[in-house]
């Protein structure tokens, strides 16, 4: 593997992610709410008003849940390749040793065997004994599985967590392009991103004119 395509895997993913997770919550009005709430609640302790950090996001599990959701439903990479170490039978076909094959991610993150309400975007799901199973729960596969998962899982979940938490904390959005929501179509390509990009128009809050001021005043 070349270094410019680790570079391009850890980038573009990420940023897809970053997109389908705040395309969500912007489509549900509730749900960004308390992603807000409770960030709110973390970063105003004892009267103390602050920005969201990095080191917050283990005690923000709904957010966690959050973007959990989003990869759920709408994984990076759709589909995984693996080259069979022995032969096996998989779904009645058989896989002769060595044959490259292709694990369907977008089919797994969406069985209904696996998932109640497969389509719904709900992370409270993630919410329900769910959360400590990390990435190796059943069914959740947006980083892959097992010895040969994504390498960065850790860090890419930690960014857009705290991407979408910083986007979240102070700022209101508008959907741009004179639309009600955001439209949810998926494009082509070798990674799953929105048909359309995501064009939002940030309204200031008051928390960080407060932030502003204070930072002015030193």
């Amino acid at each position: 593997m070349h270094l410019q395509d680790i570079f391009i895997a850890g980038t573009s993913t990420t940023a897809d992610a970053m997109a389908w997770t705040m395309a969500e919550i912007l489509n549900h009005p509730a749900i960004f709410k308390r992603v807000r709430q409770e960030i709110h609640d973390l970063t105003n302790g004892s009267g103390n008003n602050r920005l969201v950090e990095e080191t917050d996001i283990p005690n923000l599990h709904y957010l966690q849940a959050v973007v959990k959701e989003a990869l759920r439903l709408h994984p990076p990479v759709m589909a995984a390749p693996r080259v069979c170490r022995e032969a096996c039978r998989v779904g009645g076909f058989d896989i002769p040793k060595g044959v490259a094959v292709a694990l369907n991610v977008y089919s797994i993150t969406r069985d209904p065997d696996v998932w109640e309400n497969p389509d719904e975007f709900s992370p409270e799901r993630f919410l329900q004994g769910m959360v400590e199973k990390g990435f190796q729960a059943n069914g959740f596969a947006a980083f892959g599985g097992g010895r040969r998962m994504c390498p960065g899982s850790n860090l890419a979940f930690t960014v857009i967590c705290y991407a979408v938490a910083a986007m979240v904390q102070c700022f209101d959005w508008k959907v741009g392009n004179g639309e009600d929501g955001v439209r949810m179509e998926a494009g082509l390509g070798m990674t799953m991103s929105l048909a359309k990009p995501l064009v939002c128009l940030p309204l200031l809050q008051v928390c960080l004119d407060q932030f502003q001021m204070e930072a002015s005043s030193l």
